[in-house]
């Protein structure tokens, strides 16, 4: 029968819906920038605009229809009743057919899938609840003295991944789940991790003095022994040891000593390989750490997320997959010291001073100051749990939000873990309740996670992404990160896809997030897997210390009192507007038709990218005209990129116009915008290789970055650049671009392909 009503409807109301328009202005932020949120309500002029607001969440003023006027004569009044009666007959009639079809369908057992409902879902498409009741009924759940209960019962002293502490949280955290009424489950994993010898020590000795057995370690450093000359390369990064090099200071064969900070430890071991080190030592350096000369850090130096010894496909029985090994783990040695071990190395370096850049009281080091370093670490198996409870959709279940967070930790891990795992129950709670005796419905399902190992480098996380990943890809259309949610109380600082950065800004707005401001997503970080690996929209975010890291991260320190030291004990009132900044963005996400991401952002970076790559083109051909094929013209990726341009455009009309009385139409235009950030996945390199493969936001050779750094190499003769190599990674590029594009369009026939 509502088929019927449905059919009727559009028979005697034929104009369209009327709908309202939403944007806000666009934050253009560059790529490493960080740069205030705009968080003003002005309409956006930048090419036409986004278009896709508040007709996202159906607000209709139906007219009437303006059809022709009949005539009253006899003859026109019994054909009007007729063709009432007929009407009538056929709506009773498909009523009828449709409730017996329901009534004889065969009932099954439950299904294994989290996702297959056991009750009925209303299907209609009318907004369900208005998005300002929403909001209220969110921030009547959360309170910060609610959350103070909750630190207490998901603080552990000794929870590192796969120990009993991590066992007992897991199984808190379920409890928790299923006390909400949430369907829930639990996702096992068998992944190698490298902890320090169980007997012995990881040890360095400096010009033969005495050994130095470090506490800390670094975990999927190789084993073995490397002897060579310290040279201090600052924070190691590729900027410094550039500097080092251009000062005609030999490189290779040295033990570097490197400060913590600015990038991942990954990254620093990894920049020190390709300029022939032998070892690596970091340090947290007293300028920048106020945490004492003998506090231990530990971490891992693994290029990748995920269990690196079976990279690309899951970890859920190794003996099931031939040995293997992800590109991403180094081939030099790695170790922490301690800030009064790399005290005592630096007051003896001779050589140059460093640069006045870096501060101008340092040694470099010299031939003589030899070091001997030793690690000895031991690689085990580690059975480990990630936990999971969903919220259903009333009518899109199979499509859903992820909120995850870290479980584990090396010490105590108040801020590392223990904040984010009470955030993400005490939002699942709120939620819960909100839909069981409030009347919220979801039109969409949101799973809330909380993951295993992720001081190893975001293992639990990977692994179930690895599991799932052709499912995920069609279903998981954004994932929210409660990792480090709190450490400090000076700022607010997001990282996000650009999809899902207006969504972001009219979130800040609404939770009065002024002073907030936009970072790049960091390798390092738990949603960039996500992101760059699954194609999946991410987004993470936290009150900080403003521009320093937090100092208690990775040390035995990270307890509750130095965290409320750092926030002047206001720990849990920082935690809740950091989980209703994530309850806003996820309830947005599910509350309207159509999904609220920023489909022209993107344009904007390929543009820009693009402009950069002609120009180096262009000058390489000039300088080094031999390098490049002479066919070689950049107006096969322009044209990629504009073919992006006019077919994210076109969804974008074609949302605009889109009739969200179509339950259909809205789940099609979905997949739509599910697919933008998917389609910046790079189909030609390998996961093992290069596991990152956006080719916007990713890391390797494949990406936009990669081409426009390789032309550079082009252009200053560097001897690893390669003219035939930068040609088929330029054409493999530019397919990628087009091939979203194509994606885009969603109809064969729509597809706008000039190249």
């Amino acid at each position: 029968m509502d088929q019927a009503r449905s059919t009727i409807s559009k028979i005697f109301n034929g104009e369209p819906h009327s709908y309202t328009r939403f944007n806000l202005t666009q934050n253009m932020e560059g790529e490493n920038s960080q740069v205030e949120m705009n968080l003003s309500s002005n309409m956006d002029e930048e090419v036409g605009g986004n278009g896709v607001g508040d007709h996202l969440n159906h607000n209709s003023n139906r007219k009437p229809y303006a059809g022709q006027k009949l005539g009253r004569k006899p003859k026109n009044l019994c054909f009007m009743a007729a063709t009432t009666l007929l009407i009538f007959i056929i709506g009773y009639l498909i009523g009828y057919l449709i409730h017996r079809k329901k009534d004889s369908a065969p009932t099954c057992e439950a299904s294994l899938d989290p996702f297959v409902d056991t009750f009925d879902h209303e299907t209609g498409a009318a907004p369900l609840m208005d998005w300002d009741d929403v909001t209220k009924l969110l921030a009547q759940k959360l309170s910060a003295a609610k959350f103070e209960p909750v630190f207490s019962e998901f603080s552990n002293t000794n929870h590192r991944a796969g120990s009993p502490g991590d066992e007992s949280l897991a199984n808190k955290v379920i409890n928790k789940f299923k006390e909400y009424g949430m369907n829930s489950w639990t996702d096992e994993h068998f992944v190698k991790v490298q902890d320090p010898p169980a007997s012995g020590y990881n040890k360095f000795a400096y010009k033969k003095g005495r050994d130095e057995h470090p506490q800390g370690f670094l975990s999927y450093s190789p084993n073995g022994t490397a002897t060579g000359a310290v040279l201090y390369a600052y924070y190691g990064q590729e900027s410094d040891f550039r500097l080092l090099r251009d000062k005609n200071i030999n490189l290779t064969d040295r033990v570097v000593l490197v400060r913590v900070g600015r990038i991942s430890f990954a990254e620093k071991v990894a920049n020190a390989a390709k300029m022939g080190a032998s070892a690596v030592l970091i340090y947290p350096d007293p300028a920048d750490y106020s945490i004492g000369d003998s506090t231990a850090l530990f971490g891992h130096v693994h290029m990748g997320s995920g269990d690196p010894y079976t990279p690309g496909f899951p970890s859920f029985n190794h003996t099931q997959f031939p040995p293997v090994q992800s590109s991403g783990l180094p081939k030099i040695l790695a170790q922490t010291i301690t800030a009064g071990m790399a005290t005592n190395i630096l007051r003896q370096l001779g050589g140059q001073i460093e640069p006045e850049s870096w501060g101008g009281h340092y040694k470099l080091g010299e031939q003589s100051d030899v070091i001997t370093v030793e690690v000895n670490n031991v690689l085990i198996e580690k059975k480990i749990n990630n936990v999971f409870g969903v919220i259903k959709g009333f009518v899109d279940a199979d499509r859903y939000v992820v909120i995850g967070a870290q479980r584990d930790a090396w010490g105590a891990g108040f801020a590392a873990s223990t904040v984010g795992t009470s955030a993400l129950v005490e939002l699942a709670r709120s939620i819960s309740d909100m839909v069981k005796n409030d009347g919220f419905k979801p039109r969409r399902s949101i799973v809330f996670a909380s993951w295993s190992a992720g001081e190893y480098g975001s293992v639990g996380a990977t692994e179930w992404l690895e599991g799932y990943l052709s499912s995920l890809s069609m279903k998981a259309f954004s994932y929210i990160n409660l990792d480090k949610v709190v450490t400090g109380q000076k700022g607010f600082k997001v990282a996000a896809s650009p999809l899902m950065h207006r969504l972001i800004e009219s979130t800040l707005t609404e939770v009065h997030l002024i002073q907030a401001c936009s970072v790049p997503l960091k390798v390092d970080n738990a949603a960039y897997p996500f992101l760059a690996f699954s194609g999946i929209p991410s987004v993470t975010f936290g009150f900080s210390s403003g521009n320093s890291d937090y100092p208690f991260f990775g040390t035995m320190l990270d307890t509750k009192e130095k965290l409320n030291s750092a926030t002047s004990n206001q720990v849990a009132q920082l935690a809740e507007i950091a989980t209703r900044f994530a309850g806003h963005i996820a309830l947005r996400l599910v509350h309207d038709h159509l999904l609220r991401m920023d489909l022209i952002k993107y344009n904007n970076i390929i543009r820009t990218q693009v402009g950069q790559i002609n120009s180096k083109v262009n000058t390489v051909k000039k300088m080094q005209p031999q390098l490049l094929p002479k066919a070689l013209t950049v107006q096969w990726l322009i044209s990629a990129s504009g073919s992006y341009s006019r077919a994210s455009r076109k969804l974008v009309e074609d949302i605009k116009n889109s009739d969200l009385e179509d339950i259909e139409m809205c789940r099609i235009i979905n997949d739509r915008i599910m697919m933008v950030e998917r389609n910046f996945l790079s189909p030609y390199v390998s996961p093992r290789e290069s596991p990152f493969r956006h080719i916007l936001l990713g890391s390797g050779p494949h990406t936009l970055k990669a081409l426009s750094n390789h032309l550079e190499a082009l252009r200053t003769d560097h001897p690893e650049a390669d003219g035939d190599l930068f040609h088929n990674q330029f054409a493999l590029a530019t397919w990628t671009v087009q091939g979203c594009a194509n994606s885009l369009a969603s109809d064969i026939w729509s597809l706008d392909n000039q190249i």
